[in-house]
């Protein structure tokens, strides 16, 4: 993702943090389609996975680490730490995926 450490931990091993820039965010917001609910009704009846949903949340999950990458280089960072994500229904059948972490210079 264009050079930046990316890193759950809030440190990053044989790198010194040397300022904390803020908060660096992304977000998506995805909404279900007819044709995904219809084969997902279809897989709930036998049950397992219902790979078209897997797809999608994959999908929002990878924009929204890609939005959050571009807002730190904004701010100037060479690494987020402490990363995260949420989820958050909006309304019924749409989701809001945020990924959010700290943006920091390292050297």
């Amino acid at each position: 993702m264009n050079d930046i450490i990316i890193t759950t931990a809030d440190f990053i091993p044989g790198k010194e943090i040397t300022e904390s820039l803020g908060i660096a965010r992304g977000s998506t917001v995805r909404a279900r389609n007819i044709g995904r609910d219809f084969f997902a009704g279809l897989k709930n009846i036998v049950g397992g996975e219902i790979q078209e949903y897997t797809k999608l949340q994959a999908h929002a999950r990878e924009q929204a680490l890609q939005r959050m990458t571009d807002d730190a280089q904004k701010l100037g960072a060479d690494a987020i730490i402490n990363v995260r994500f949420n989820t958050a229904m909006i309304m019924q059948g749409t989701a809001e995926i945020l990924a959010y972490g700290t943006a920091v210079k390292i050297k």
